[in-house]
């Protein structure tokens, strides 16, 4: 046989060595603990399903910031009950110098109360199972520690430390029947649901107004948990009950009447929402993922979807006009704080230069925001409100995370509101631009499979024209002001040249300030294959030529995508229509 055959036949060889130990593993490891996995396996090894095997056995999942997402089914790279106990009983071990209380696994608990709870209760943590508004093969594992926030590092290095050289799970750890019957369990579902709809109460401001408003709103759970919650918090803040779109106010792991569950796509989850609002007179529709921390509005008018952005500027604006009305002490606002990511809208900073309040950008996710939130209460500050640009909202720091259903009801008091003034959500959009300036954004993303291709495309622009070291000042005819690189920590404006925000080498993220008052981030996505792209065109009060501002942004994108992505060169697949 030639080199190739004789390759082959050592690669088959390998392969029985290989399957043979796996067997003896998973036999070790799962006989009698969870036969389905087994199975699933031992089918996979008979057809020779070589790829299928390495996808699930090749690598561990990463737990990082985010916890653990991945596809259900077996191996080390999938979620499973293995995985999960592994990754349990490792952060218990990281923890294990403070009292670990019970956990607690609910199957239609609404991740909010998850998070209130840790703190309220006085936990040294919290565990989170949750698919979130990801496709239904898909879950998620969150870590939340002892202040109510999400973990940051170095608790997720060091859980992922533990688990590595803990892999052998407690023989206990499969006795699930024995585990429930613990006296130490206690369910605090029904104080915790009490207390939350008590705290979300502070922010209704307008109950008089709410009782007699004629606004019919419809809700959509897409098949979560977020209905009975959502109903509640109407209630709480005396508003008329939501119509629900009864196909999806149930909880159901199918998502039977939409392809993905995430009400961030837009129309195509609310096809379902926008005939029922019609059929009633709705004028507008509000929609939670699966596990209620998002929120996503649209309105009647050949039913405009919001962006998070636009949605970010709405909830900012109504929240500081409610404050303001229950502050007589104008001192007060300079201890007053909002947050944002920093890929979402810098439409707070210009409400906060203009209003006196302070405003912070942070990294992505709600991590950041939920840990900066908490250090700023524990100096006496005011948080008000914190948005990324993803539809998450944290409206109520009762929970300092995105929160879904207080986002809700608060959207709710706000559109009862506006109506008493003949307002629509759009109008009252344009009459926030044209008192703080435009903000109009653009996001999207490109697909990329090949890790090399990704860490080349960046280290180009690291390098530009061949220079180490060196960006590019200009993007076809735009010119750059300013470069912001939080994987290396250059930040061309400050005096060092050193970025404040944390930086982080396993992540790609270039943010580019132009002189056209546009701001653009590429970003690496933590747990998908695409490279994300946040654009902005900021213009200052008295702008109102819209129509030449999104050509503006529509240009700039247009240069970015050809002179820095360079898709052909680097065969990116565009974001799926």
């Amino acid at each position: 046989p030639g080199p190739f055959q004789t390759l082959q036949t050592a690669s088959l060889c390998l392969s029985h060595v290989f399957w043979g130990v796996l067997k003896k593993k998973l036999s070790l490891m799962h006989q009698r603990k969870n036969p389905k996995t087994v199975s699933l396996v031992q089918d996979l090894v008979k057809e020779g399903a070589v790829e299928a095997l390495k996808k699930c056995f090749s690598s561990r999942m990463e737990f990082g910031t985010a916890g653990l997402r991945a596809a259900m089914g077996p191996g080390v790279s999938c979620m499973n009950d293995l995985t999960i106990i592994q990754t349990t009983h490792c952060f218990w071990w990281v923890r294990r110098n403070a009292f670990f209380s019970p956990i607690y696994f609910y199957r239609t608990h609404p991740c909010f109360l998850s998070k209130r709870e840790v703190s309220h209760l006085g936990l040294c943590a919290g565990i989170m199972v949750t698919a979130s508004h990801n496709p239904k093969q898909d879950n998620g594992y969150k870590v939340y520690w002892d202040n109510g926030a999400q973990i940051v590092s170095p608790h997720d290095s060091g859980i992922s430390k533990a688990i590595e050289e803990n892999l052998e799970p407690w023989p206990e750890s499969w006795n699930t029947e024995e585990a429930l019957k613990t006296p130490l369990l206690k369910d605090p579902y029904q104080e915790m649901n009490a207390q939350y709809f008590k705290a979300i109460q502070k922010h209704c401001h307008h109950r008089e107004l709410n009782k007699n408003s004629q606004v019919k709103i419809v809700h959509t759970s897409v098949h979560g948990v977020g209905h009975t919650f959502v109903q509640s918090a109407f209630k709480a803040f005396d508003l008329h009950p939501p119509y629900a779109v009864e196909e999806q106010k149930d909880p159901d792991p199918e998502f039977p009447t939409v392809k993905y569950p995430n009400p961030e796509e837009g129309e195509g989850v609310l096809t379902l929402s926008f005939a029922l609002a019609e059929r009633e007179g709705a004028s507008v529709v509000l929609a939670n993922d699966p596990d209620a921390d998002r929120l996503a509005i649209a309105e009647n008018g050949q039913w405009r979807v919001f962006s998070g952005n636009e949605l970010g500027a709405l909830l900012g604006w109504w929240l500081f006009h409610c404050w303001r009305e229950q502050n007589a002490d104008t001192a007060a606002v300079k201890n007053l704080y909002m947050l944002s990511s920093t890929v979402s809208s810098k439409i707070l900073r210009a409400i906060a230069l203009k209003e006196g309040f302070h405003f912070e950008e942070t990294l992505t996710g709600f991590k950041w925001m939920g840990n900066r939130a908490k250090d700023l209460l524990d100096q006496g500050k005011s948080v008000l409100f914190a948005f990324e640009e993803a539809i998450g909202y944290m409206c109520c720091n009762a929970v300092l995370d995105k929160d879904g259903v207080s986002a809700a009801a608060i959207a709710g008091e706000m559109i009862s509101y506006l109506a008493t003034k003949n307002k629509s959500l759009s109008q009252q959009l344009t009459t926030i631009f044209e008192e703080y300036g435009y903000h109009i954004s653009k996001n999207s993303y490109f697909i990329c499979h090949d890790q090399e291709v990704i860490r080349g495309l960046f280290d180009r622009l690291r390098r530009f024209g061949d220079k180490k070291d060196t960006y590019p000042s200009e993007c076809g005819r735009f010119s750059i002001s300013a470069v912001r690189d939080l994987t290396t920590g250059y930040d061309s404006n400050q005096p060092d040249h050193k970025a404040i925000l944390p930086t982080s080498s396993s992540s790609q993220m270039i943010t580019f300030t132009f002189s056209n008052g546009g701001v653009a981030t590429m970003r690496t996505s933590g747990t998908e294959p695409k490279i994300k792209y946040y654009t902005e065109l900021c213009a200052a009060p008295g702008n109102s030529d819209v129509t030449h501002l999104k050509k503006e942004l529509d240009d700039l994108v247009d240069a970015i995508v050809e002179n820095f992505f360079e898709p052909e060169k680097n065969r990116l697949q565009p974001k799926p229509e």
